[in-house]
């Protein structure tokens, strides 16, 4: 049975799932998407994560080279590396959602990422998100 969780909500964990992946390997620890997405789901099994989230998630992990080297591609100045992590997590996700499933439009992506930025990052930080999204969505 799939929980029922609101989108934002959804969004939020996601883009903690994808910042957990990111603190493991920048440590060089073992990552377990079920058990990290069941944690933050507060579900009984992988199975009662909501199917949007985990394909977000499994899409961005699968891809997250060349989804890195796409943001790198639209930021010269900047090196993807030195984000914050949350911030890394946020773009992550809302290219995923965007480019790999057939729900999330680009406005919305961006929509939403805003909103998790303004709410996680430094003050003005969400007009830098907004930004690359535009150029890389």
């Amino acid at each position: 049975m799939e929980n029922n969780i609101s989108r934002n909500k959804q969004n939020e964990k996601i883009m903690f799932s994808i910042y957990d992946a990111l603190m493991s390997a920048k440590n060089k620890d073992a990552f377990d998407v079920e058990q990290t997405m069941t944690s933050l789901f507060d579900v009984a099994s992988f199975d009662d994560v909501p199917y949007f989230s985990k394909l977000v998630v499994i899409k961005a992990l699968k891809n997250i080279t060349d989804i890195i080297k796409e943001f790198q591609a639209h930021m010269p100045k900047w090196d993807f590396d030195r984000l914050n992590l949350v911030e890394q997590a946020i773009l992550i996700m809302s290219y995923s959602s965007n480019k790999y499933t057939d729900e999330i439009e680009k406005p919305i992506a961006i929509s939403n990422a805003i909103l998790l930025a303004k709410k996680y990052l430094d003050k003005d930080d969400y007009k830098f998100v907004n930004a690359i999204l535009d150029n890389v969505l």
